[in-house]
């Protein structure tokens, strides 16, 4: 089977000779993605249930871009929320910025993606605190923002995963959210955009951005989930998911690595041909943002469910 350190490991080499200037970020998830699968992080002796026999299992590297190690870290994100969890329905907002404003997101990535985030955020906390909506100052938030798109092209839209509702500002009754509506996402959109248009001032970078970025829609879209346990479930393997897994990977021959990907709008499965080089190329680009790129937060902390009260209809 490829796997994504299998290419890293024959690779690699080429590739650092290729580009002698890489930034210190790629090259350090290089030398993680080599080491790998060789034990060189140590290892745990694992009994078999069959044979009863005990077997060497080496630990993975635990870098945040190595697909093996993702895995486990999605299943402590799964557990911590679990543990916690938050009355009514839960909603998945997806921000999507214009085409055009992409180029300079991905020059300027540290204080634009910190943007994005501020924006999102405080969007979303300025139309909860309207009683029409919810009546909260508190609404919760975990932002995920991802970079790639289905060819590992570059895309950021960014992902918001939302319990429909908030607590009360003395934080002793729970103010829930209709099943099917949190906040308008038809005003969610010029909010965020002005928002971010206001970070961008006072850093002098607005002459950068095309004025058309702020005519363009930012299209926000929703999707409501009546449990949360049903929707960190379903959210937790995108939590710490990497520009391509190795399940994703049909082959690697003549230097050409094929994985599966479909077209925005089609149901057909497709799969897409790469040089292996601009494979490695694109997913050091992808797997190595700025660390504002670590966008898993919540956006408030409050006391344990059982010590809420939900205030009852009419």
């Amino acid at each position: 089977m490829t796997t994504i350190c299998a290419i890293f490991n024959a690779l690699a080499p080429e590739s650092l000779e290729r580009s002698p200037t890489l930034p210190t970020p790629p090259r350090k998830v290089i030398s993680a993605m080599q080491h790998c699968p060789s034990g060189h992080d140590g290892h745990s002796l694992s009994q078999c249930q069959n044979c009863g026999g005990q077997h060497r299992v080496h630990h993975a590297c635990g870098n945040r871009h190595c697909p093996p190690w993702q895995h486990h870290t999605a299943q402590q994100w799964l557990q911590h929320h679990l543990e916690k969890p938050l009355p009514g329905p839960h909603f998945l907002l997806t921000c999507t910025v214009p085409e055009t404003l992409r180029p300079f997101l991905r020059s300027h990535q540290r204080l634009a993606y910190h943007a994005l985030l501020h924006a999102s955020t405080t969007a979303r906390k300025r139309l909860a605190q309207d009683t029409p909506f919810i009546g909260t100052a508190l609404p919760g938030c975990t932002g995920v923002l991802h970079t790639w798109g289905r060819q590992l092209q570059y895309h950021p839209p960014m992902h918001s995963l939302v319990p429909g509702g908030g607590p009360s500002e003395d934080r002793t009754t729970w103010r829930p959210a209709t099943a099917n509506f949190f906040v308008p996402v038809t005003a969610l959109s010029p909010i965020s955009r002005a928002l971010f248009k206001e970070d961008m001032r006072p850093a002098g970078l607005l002459e950068h951005i095309d004025p058309q970025v702020w005519t363009i829609p930012w299209h926000v879209q929703r999707r409501a989930n009546h449990h949360g346990h049903s929707a960190c479930t379903s959210r937790a393997p995108s939590v710490c998911r990497v520009a391509i897994s190795n399940p994703r990977l049909v082959s690697l021959t003549d230097r050409t690595v094929t994985f599966p990907s479909r077209q925005v709008g089609s149901a057909r499965p497709r799969t897409t041909p790469f040089d292996v080089m601009a494979c490695i190329r694109r997913f050091l680009s992808m797997s190595c943002p700025t660390a504002a790129c670590k966008a898993d937060t919540s956006a408030f902390s409050m006391p344990a469910v059982p010590s809420l009260s939900t205030p009852s209809a009419g």
